[in-house]
């Protein structure tokens, strides 16, 4: 069944051409992908969703065509005001509005009634991963030169599906520029995209920390310096806080902020003159070390941890110190050799020893006997609880485990769905201790936090005694991240009420709900971090970015905004190509952070393999040859060369304007 067609509100409806991007999903993702796209990028969009309500909140009255509607609205507005952290206003105005399509599913005839076949670019985020495949071999065969972008938790079948895309587009076109093929599949997770910042959000609360394609780049926010004292830079500061960051009713980023609100990639003089005000600065840039394996929340002693309790373990001790002291006891007052004297101690401890009645038989040596009986007693029901602790560990091996008694300093994570679980692994990763709290015990991290022995707590967040047994009390924070709002918002005040100064960073649907819970737990909790995070929020730009034929390193929310990491070749960016750093940075869209020197020729695709190297000099008549490697602090007079790859960072509509301009520059 063809999918109903309409677009926004007061606006003229416009047949599909050749060169739009098309985006299919279910629920938030889809939308902020489309308003990214339209608003960010200029492109023309066409919007396909399920009609009806909301399934994911069936009391919302709104459809989802309505609720597409409104959301544009809102953005629009927004970006209009404040130009999306990097532009002069809104230069799209005209463009024309996305076109909205009412289908329960990209079949064949929706996706060629959307202009698939035509089109440039085509998004698949549905929250079903078979949904999405299905969706890609059928846009595949009806457009072999369309760019994909398909939204999969699974990451072995994203690779694999990455790999047959390509080789089916290269089958059917034999002529295809490889490097078209290998930009033409991108498979992405918003859970693997939002699951770092959500992670350094519960460890430090203002540590950002991005890791990809070998780099580590560390960011860190730090508090206003006090009268007289001068702030340290770093390498460089990407962003001013809100001038109302530190005050407790204030808006932190929100579109209210205005001109006090967060300023990403700031010049010299707007951070002397912003004074009073927090920052972000790059503190350092390094290569990323290899991945590990998540570890597990085990003890650190001896294997047999894991089978026998403490208690038991301290009994056994106890047990072989009375024995070694009778045998001592028996060398000392029998004169007996030491290895005579400990056999007839651990007869007389197994009770299979013959009476000491004879007549050579001393005092002594009856006393120890006795001694030694009394302690093969305590040996029996100690034997008796070590079978059965063998046999119970050997059957709860595969429950759950329950949170230590003596557990401090951790992370209380609630819920573990596709973000929790992602999440989990991530904070695992960095050695940092959780405590796990589901409803579900088939959710979909539940064998996870039993294979890696995470302490789980089962039950509803909202009841009372739950977040007790999770030991919040002594928890550094909370990361509320189930899919409900309402719960979010309850565990985050019912663990506030426990302890006041506790960490909180909570995943919200909706923008607005997130601000007034922003400045509500900010004014009742002042000297306390609280954080919202929305997930769609964190990946559309990964995935607008996708759409545009390029892959960001990560993305940085900063407040209400979101800062973008790239690497980029400088052939084809006039703004960049040909400049120095200096010169190719602009305020408030993009500045140069480092440099890949390495020649093309030997140049490796991964970043992690391309050695350090000291800091560059002006390029010039008489400089030294070019060095290879990859170059973190640049000299702000060094000439960016075509051949040289550079990673940025950038704001959305900074990045955008970049890939603007290498289109345009292709084109001519």
């Amino acid at each position: 069944m063809l999918g109903s067609v309409s677009t926004l509100p007061q606006q003229p409806q416009h047949p599909t051409s050749g060169g739009h991007m098309v985006v299919c999903g279910d629920d938030t993702l889809a939308r902020r992908l489309a308003v990214e796209l339209r608003y960010v990028y200029g492109e023309r969009v066409t919007l396909i969703v399920p009609p009806g309500r909301d399934t994911r909140r069936p009391e919302l009255p709104l459809t989802q065509r309505a609720r597409a509607g409104a959301l544009f609205g809102r953005m629009s507005a927004a970006m209009s005001r404040n130009g999306g952290g990097g532009g002069d206003g809104d230069t799209n105005a005209g463009v024309e509005a996305v076109r909205i399509m009412e289908a329960h599913e990209p079949s064949d005839d929706v996706l060629e009634e959307a202009g698939v076949d035509r089109a440039a670019a085509l998004a698949l985020v549905y929250d079903d991963d078979e949904l999405n495949i299905r969706a890609a071999l059928t846009a595949r065969r009806l457009n072999p030169r369309l760019r994909l972008v398909i939204r999969l938790y699974n990451r072995k079948l994203g690779q694999h599906l990455e790999t047959l895309l390509d080789q089916a587009a290269a089958v059917s076109l034999p002529g295809l520029d490889p490097a078209a093929t290998d930009a033409s599949t991108t498979v992405l997770s918003d859970a693997d995209t939002a699951a770092p910042a959500l992670a350094a959000t519960a460890l430090t609360g203002s540590s950002k920390v991005i890791q990809a394609e070998g780099l580590l780049l560390r960011a860190v926010e730090r508090t206003p310096p006090r009268p007289g004292e001068l702030a340290d830079p770093g390498l460089c500061t990407l962003a001013l806080l809100s001038s109302t960051s530190q005050d407790p009713a204030g808006a932190e980023g929100s579109d209210s902020s205005g001109d006090e609100g967060p300023q990403l990639l700031p010049d010299r003089a707007t951070v002397n003159a912003a004074t009073g005000r927090g920052t972000i600065v790059l503190e350092a840039i390094s290569q990323a070390g290899p991945d590990r394996a998540p570890t597990r929340m085990g003890g650190r002693g001896a294997p047999l941890g894991t089978v026998f309790s403490r208690r038991l373990r301290w009994s056994a001790l106890g047990v072989a110190a009375a024995v070694v002291a009778l045998a001592v006891a028996s060398v000392i007052t029998t004169g007996d050799s030491p290895v005579h004297a400990a056999y007839l101690t651990m007869l007389d401890l197994l009770a299979m020893g013959d009476p000491a009645v004879e007549d050579t038989d001393t005092d002594s040596r009856q006393i120890i006997q006795l001694l030694s009986g009394m302690a093969g007693l305590l040996l029996l029901p100690l034997l008796v609880a070590a079978v059965l602790e063998a046999f119970g560990s050997l059957r709860n091996a595969s429950s759950l485990r329950r949170p230590p008694r003596g557990l401090s300093g951790h992370v209380v994570l609630l819920g573990l769905g596709k973000i929790g679980t992602r999440v989990l692994v991530r904070l695992r990763e960095l050695d940092i201790p959780v405590v796990v709290v589901e409803e579900d015990p088939e959710a979909r991290g539940i064998p996870l936090a039993r294979s890696l022995h995470v302490p789980t707590v089962l039950g509803d967040v909202t009841q009372e005694g739950v977040l007790e047994a999770a030991k919040i009390r002594r928890a550094r924070a909370l990361l509320a991240l189930t899919s409900i709002d309402t719960t979010n918002l309850e565990a985050a005040l019912y663990a506030r009420s426990l302890k006041p100064d506790l960490r909180v960073a909570l995943r919200l649907y909706d923008d607005e709900f997130a601000t007034a819970v922003y400045r509500t737990l900010r004014t009742a909790h002042p000297g306390a971090l609280t954080r919202s995070r929305s997930v769609s929020h964190l990946a559309a730009p990964s995935f607008a970015v996708a759409m545009m034929g390029r892959q960001i390193l990560g993305a940085v929310p900063v407040e209400r905004k979101v800062m973008l990491f790239a690497a980029l070749e400088v052939s084809g960016h006039p703004q960049l190509e040909g400049r120095t750093v200096d010169q190719a940075f602009r305020a408030g869209a993009w500045r140069v952070l480092a440099l890949d020197a390495t020649p093309p020729a030997d140049r490796l695709p991964d970043l992690a393999a391309v050695p350090p190297y000291d800091p560059l000099g002006p390029a010039g008549p008489g400089a030294p040859d070019r060095p290879s490697g990859l170059v973190w602090d640049l000299h702000p007079g060094y000439v960016l060369r075509p051949e040289d790859r550079v990673v940025i960072a950038a704001t959305r509509r900074g990045l955008a304007e970049l890939l603007r301009g290498q289109r345009s520059g292709a084109r001519r």
